[in-house]
């Protein structure tokens, strides 16, 4: 969606624009929320010992 703004003016010879709107949020499956959670507490841990 971040070259879109770009693309857009080029088709459109400078004409085209768009918005953005946000949608919804949605809860995150268990398994990805885990990975999520380890990876967040290796790196507070990592950066604590620093």
């Amino acid at each position: 969606m971040f070259t879109y703004a770009n693309d857009l003016r080029s088709m459109t010879q400078g004409k085209g624009n768009y918005t953005m709107k946000f949608s919804h949020y949605e809860q995150v499956p268990a398994k990805i929320a885990n990975t999520i959670i380890a990876h967040y507490q290796a790196t507070k841990k990592h950066e604590e010992e620093e």
